[in-house]
This record gives structure tokens, sequence and C-alpha cells, in this order.
């Protein structure tokens, strides 16, 4: 699997956004851990020193030599190129942050995953949200799809409950689609766009997906317990 590797540069900078997921889902998150699709490794630096058992996939090769380079210092760290359905041990905890859209049969993942959750463990997702948002940036980078939240609700994924479902990044949905309007040539959002969202416009949709109780926004949220 190869993907275009530049938004996952530029989408490096987002600090204050990966903070606001990081909060908003760490309760749920355990030892024996694993983050599939961990890409260059952004997200991992939240948590990186508060597990002592981390597992991390990545199938790209380029990423993939990105994180064994970026953490093989931290002997936590376990980094690995094997499809969930193949890994030989089970977690407490596994998450999917903006890699389920790369995945063409994505409830058949999910069901892997669930084997691979140990009773009582979390699997929480998050995926961009709104299918009529779909444009040159998602097909650029790989995405089968965006997502709604009845994907959620209708899928019986086995053995699981539905813990949580909810939107995020309420006005990012607006800006993303007059971006679209606006800005019809461009695939991917500069470095400079980026660094307005996360830095100014991230802080107000925190504030707003607050206000409108997460029933709205350009990412969803879904946590799911092994029953």
């Amino acid at each position: 699997m190869k993907y275009a590797g530049l938004e996952l540069e530029n989408f490096d900078k987002a600090h204050i956004w990966r903070k606001y997921i990081y909060f908003l889902i760490k309760k749920y998150m355990q030892d024996d851990f694993l983050e599939v699709g961990a890409g260059i490794g952004s997200f991992t630096k939240n948590y990186l020193y508060k597990f002592k058992n981390i597992t991390l996939t990545e199938l790209d090769e380029n990423n993939l030599n990105h994180l064994k380079n970026k953490f093989k210092k931290n002997e936590n760290i376990q980094i690995s190129n094997i499809l969930t359905k193949n890994l030989n041990k089970k977690f407490n905890t596994i998450i999917y942050l903006n890699v389920l859209e790369h995945i063409k049969d994505d409830i058949s993942e999910i069901n892997d995953a669930m084997d691979k959750l140990n009773s009582g463990g979390y699997m929480i997702i998050l995926v961009p949200a709104g299918s009529k948002l779909y444009g040159k940036f998602d097909k650029a980078i790989g995405h089968y799809r965006r997502y709604e939240t009845n994907f959620f609700e209708n899928n019986k994924f086995e053995n699981t409950e539905l813990i949580e479902l909810y939107c995020l990044d309420c006005f990012g949905y607006f800006l993303y689609f007059v971006n679209q309007l606006v800005f019809k040539e461009e695939v991917y959002p500069s470095k400079f766009k980026i660094f307005i969202w996360d830095k100014f416009f991230t802080p107000i949709t925190i504030f707003i997906d607050f206000l409108f109780r997460y029933k709205f926004g350009k990412n969803i949220v879904c946590v799911l317990k092994k029953k």
C-alpha cells in the first residue's frame, strides 16, 4: 500500500488538533496498545511514554522506515508491517486514526481487529465525515470513502458494543466545503492553511463542538467495546 505522503508531512504540524483528539479518547486507551496505520508517528507522540507495550503497524514502506528511525530508541514500541489479522498477539486497545477510509473492505478490517482485542478492550476509530465532501484530496490520498454516522449505527460488528459515536470539527466542515468551492484545482492544503486551521480555528471549533453536543462535523469518532 502506497500513500502520497505529502499530507502526512503537512498535517504533522497540527499539534492542537491531535491533542484535542487525544483528550477525548485517552480514557479508553490502555496498555498493550495497537495503533494501526501509524503513518509517520504524528499521533503516537501523544502517548509515547504512557504505555509499556505499544505496537505500531504501517504498510507503506517509506512510512515504516520513518517510524523505525523515529522510535528506534523507544524500547516500549514494536513496529511492524503485518496486517492486523496476521498479528500473533491480542491487545487491550486498538486505534484507527484516519486509516479505515484507506481500506477497501473496512467491515472485514474491523472484525479482524476485534479478534485481536481482549474481552473488555476498546477499539477507537476516527474517520473523515460527510460523503458530500468527498473530493480531489480524498481521491489523491487513497480514500475509498468518507463516512456517515449510520455506518457505525447500522453495522452489527461481531461481539461488540457501541460505546460512543459523535462528530468533531463542526467549524472545519464549513471551512473544508468553502475551500473546495474557492480552490477547485487544489489537491493538497498548504502548510499555511493547515497552520491557520490548527492554531486559530481548532480552538474555536472545540468550543462549537461542545456547544452543539458533537452532533455535526468534518470527522467522526466511534468507540467500540469487545464483549
